[in-house]
């Protein structure tokens, strides 16, 4: 069957393509011309065409920097954290969810969880000063009216380490579960009658039926957030993080504002970006063909 038959037979679902594939094309794919500015001498007067071409010489001051170092190295390390404390818990919570049986508490408990995931960071970070500042955050304000000394949340390194990663599960980890929870919902409900015969017993169920049934899930999702570890958004960060812990609290994305933004480097902003985009697209295929080979290995 040609070409002409099938859009003869199913132009409707061709039609329904146009509006994405416009969007792809004008707002992913088009904006790619700009890699160039990584590889020129970017003026913003000159344009793109009109800058002068200087190779791969900003990639080499880029890498000759310290600072950028730092900020790969706190990248990766922040989100190899998220990822071992972040990833399982929409898992959790969607698991603990769908064996509720009370249906209202049901209903309210993940409304309450999805909250925190429409709040902006900018909102957020007026939250976590207000509650874990040192010297009028209300966790502080409690700790010192017991006479024991305050913890500094926000200005020590290693406890604005473990803020941040508490703040970034409280916002993201409800609204992960409705991932999960569709994928509960299509688990064969027969399977936990034969296991109810059988004598097996809620922990018991989630570990021989729940658990492999969301392997497919769980795996697609890591691959995404493999993917992801190279780059990390820049408002939880920024809004959370201050010149105290910088050690910990600079990232790729608020390099990339410092010398792109507010120096107009924009040259070395790009290569950075760039740099980010070929890493990534490497841990996406690399997580892609792992899991292939373990469920090659699985099946076999």
């Amino acid at each position: 069957m040609n070409l002409a038959v099938y859009l003869r037979r199913y132009w409707q679902l061709y039609a329904l393509l146009v509006l994405p594939v416009c969007y792809f094309i004008v707002f992913k794919y088009a904006p790619m011309y700009g890699i160039l500015i990584a590889f020129k001498d970017f003026n913003f007067f000159q344009g793109i065409n009109g800058s002068e071409w200087i190779g791969f010489e900003a990639f080499k001051e880029v890498f000759a920097m310290k600072d950028f170092y730092k900020t790969l190295r706190n990248t990766l390390m922040l989100n190899f954290l998220d990822l071992l404390v972040s990833f399982p818990a929409p898992l959790f919570l969607a698991i603990m969810l769908y064996e509720l049986k009370t249906a209202w508490f049901k209903k309210l408990s993940q409304t309450i969880l999805y909250i925190p995931h429409f709040i902006s960071w900018v909102i957020i970070g007026g939250i976590v000063y207000q509650v874990f500042g040192t010297q009028s955050g209300m966790i502080n304000n409690i700790i010192t009216s017991m006479g024991f000394e305050a913890i500094p949340f926000l200005t020590d390194k290693n406890d604005w380490l473990i803020t941040y990663l508490a703040v970034g599960v409280w916002q993201s980890a409800g609204w992960g579960t409705i991932i999960y929870l569709a994928a509960l919902t299509g688990i064969n409900r027969e399977l936990f009658e034969a296991a109810d015969v059988d004598g097996a017993g809620r922990l018991r169920k989630i570990w021989s039926i729940t658990l492999p049934s969301l392997k497919p899930t769980i795996v697609t999702l890591l691959i995404i957030n493999l993917g992801h570890m190279i780059a990390i958004g820049f408002d939880r960060p920024f809004v959370i993080g201050n010149t105290a812990v910088r050690d910990y609290s600079d990232v790729l994305s608020t390099f990339v504002y410092r010398i792109g933004i507010e120096s107009g480097q924009y040259t070395l902003a790009t290569v950075v970006g760039l740099f980010q985009a070929v890493v990534g697209l490497v841990f996406v295929l690399g997580a892609n063909y792992a899991s292939k080979k373990l469920a090659d290995q699985s099946i076999m």
